[in-house]
């Protein structure tokens, strides 16, 4: 069916739609630096157990009062949360403290689960 514009800009108004043109892409990292460029390390190993490598992430939990902010660091091999944080603003300490929980947990003694 052939239509003219304004046909059809009354038609979506009626029905209360609005056409959009899509946005270009634009890259959010910035290619031409000249800053030290360091080698993905994690990339290479071969991961054979729990504790060998940890990735860290952030996200942020829309509320109806806004937003918090929640970091996760996670075992890389059994994909196990082993630390994090939730936190009204997104600070670097955020990512400090959901660090220290993991680090603080690998240094104590462990315990055994034999009783005598």
């Amino acid at each position: 069916m052939l239509v003219k514009h304004k046909r059809a800009g009354r038609v979506m108004r009626e029905d209360d739609l609005l056409a959009m043109q899509p946005k270009r892409f634009v890259s959010p990292t910035d290619s031409n630096h000249r800053l030290q460029v360091n080698l993905n390390l994690a990339r290479r190993m071969t991961l054979t157990g729990v504790d060998q490598l940890w990735v860290a992430d952030i996200t942020y939990i829309r509320l109806q009062a806004g937003f918090v902010y929640l970091a996760l660091i996670l075992d890389a091999f059994s994909r196990r949360i082993v630390g994090w944080k939730l936190d009204r603003t997104l600070a670097s300490r955020l990512a400090t403290e959901a660090l220290q929980v993991p680090i603080e947990a690998s240094t104590m003694p462990q315990r055994s689960t034999f009783q005598s």
